[in-house]
Order: C-alpha cells, then sequence, then structure tokens
C-alpha cells in the first residue's frame, strides 16, 4: 500500500504546503510513510550515498612538520548529515533541540554516541544493510575531496561561508542540510552545522569517541583537520552523525 503524502495534506496550509514544490519534498513523503508503515523503502529517497574511491592522503594539519600518511579503502557516506526525518523514519521520535516547524531537513542532533549505535541497529534491520559510522580516517580523506581533493582548508573551499554553518553566519542553530555548497566529491556540510560521531575510540580509552567537523556554534577552526573527542553518553545539541556503508 502507498499512499501519497500531498494528497492526503494538499490542504493542510502554508507550513506543510512549502515543502511540496522543494527538493525534499519526496523525502518527507517516503519518511512518512515508513514511519506510518505504509511504505519500507527507506534508501530509495531518504539515504543518498556517495561513493569514496579508496586512496592515500595525509591525514591532520597540513602545518604538521611529519604528515601522517594514511591509506583508505573504497566506501560509501552520507551526502548530507542525518535527517530528522530519517531519524524519525526509523525510530519514531525526535530527540532533536532544533525541531519543530520548517525543522525536517535539519541534521538531527542531542544524540549520543549509544544512541546512533541503537539508530543503526534498528536501521540495518530494515534495510538488511551494514550502515555504520565512518572512522575517523574515513571522515578525514572524505572531507578533504578523496582523490579529487584540491587541498581546501575547509570541505569544499577556502570560503568557509560558502560551505559551512558557524558561529558567524548560523544564528546559533542548526540549518536544512545541503543548503551550502558541497566538496569535492558532492558531500555537504562536513565543516559546520552539527559536529558528526565517528567510529573510533580516543587512544582506546573506552569512555570517549571521536568527533569530527564543527557545529553551528564553533568558529572559523571547522578546518577538514578540526577533531574533538567527547564522552559516549554525551548528547548536546551540537551532536550529529552521517553514515558510511561498506
Amino acid at each position: 500500500m502507498n499512499i501519497s503524502l500531498k494528497s492526503l495534506l494538499q490542504d493542510c496550509g502554508p507550513e506543510l504546503n512549502q515543502y511540496f514544490d522543494s527538493p525534499y519534498f519526496v523525502n518527507v513523503e517516503v519518511g512518512v510513510q515508513i514511519a506510518l508503515g505504509l511504505n519500507h523503502d527507506i534508501e530509495t529517497e531518504l539515504l543518498q550515498m556517495i561513493k569514496v574511491e579508496g586512496g592515500t592522503f595525509n591525514m591532520g594539519d597540513k602545518n604538521l612538520s611529519t604528515p601522517q600518511s594514511k591509506a583508505v579503502r573504497t566506501f560509501s557516506i552520507g551526502k548530507y548529515q542525518v535527517t530528522q526525518y530519517l531519524w524519525y523514519a526509523v525510530m519514531g521520535n525526535n530527540p532533536s533541540h532544533f525541531k519543530g516547524n520548517g525543522a525536517a531537513f535539519r541534521p538531527v542532533e542531542s544524540v549520543s554516541w549509544h544512541d546512533v549505535q541503537f539508530f543503526i541497529k534498528k536501521l540495518n534491520q530494515k534495510t538488511g544493510k551494514k550502515y555504520r559510522l565512518p572512522t575517523e580516517k574515513e571522515w578525514e580523506f572524505a572531507a578533504k575531496g578523496g582523490n579529487k581533493s584540491q587541498g581546501f582548508e575547509y570541505a569544499g573551499s577556502n570560503d568557509i561561508d560558502s560551505v559551512a554553518w558557524y558561529r558567524d553566519n548560523s544564528d546559533d542553530k542548526t540549518h536544512t542540510v545541503g543548503q551550502k555548497l558541497p566538496n569535492e566529491l558532492g558531500i555537504y556540510d562536513m565543516s559546520g552545522n552539527v559536529l558528526e560521531w565517528c567510529k573510533d575510540w580516543y587512544e582506546n580509552k573506552r569512555t570517549f569517541k571521536i568527533v569530527r567537523g564543527g557545529s553551528f556554534r564553533n568558529d572559523k577552526q571547522n578546518t577538514t583537520s578540526l577533531r574533538s573527542t567527547y564522552f559516549v553518553d554525551d548528547n548536546d545539541k551540537f551532536f550529529g552523525f552521517r553514515l558510511v556503508l561498506g
């Protein structure tokens, strides 16, 4: 059974109608259908992945005296940070701080590393795939543009305003994903909007996890080399994530 959300809600006012002509509308429709049990094809519209061909790159700040050369295998990574609609489609709830009218395609946030693991487990049960968080190495390789890297300071440009929501332009809140320019691989928001959980433990300490990127509250330090560590149970409004497959 497949019911058109647009046909059901077309008279519900401008708050909903604003989505009908946007490139995100099909995601809204599929997301609500999944949440209602009407359509289980989550991957068709809600999960858009970018293939990252494997290669070798210098990991860390480009100003390091001794660059750390790292090899990465081919994988696929989320074109966007996981949105509130995708989270709701899988989990049936929305933990985000910045939710409400117009927030459907903002990144889901206020999620801990453990929360994300539970989401991924349910997503994999629904799809039959093996989605996961990126390793720190995968995340940085993708953020820097992979084999197409042009050596930008931020993910896609040397001009942070063109590619990221950060302290000076965010109005202290998250924004709809994909509104800034993408990086060389076509991936959005890797230098801002929300911090992104990674798979890695920090120095094998079973308390802290690596977080990459920058948030709407960070300043211009949101470079492709920025890294942080947080407790696995931290779930502030700065924390989001994107998925990897492969």
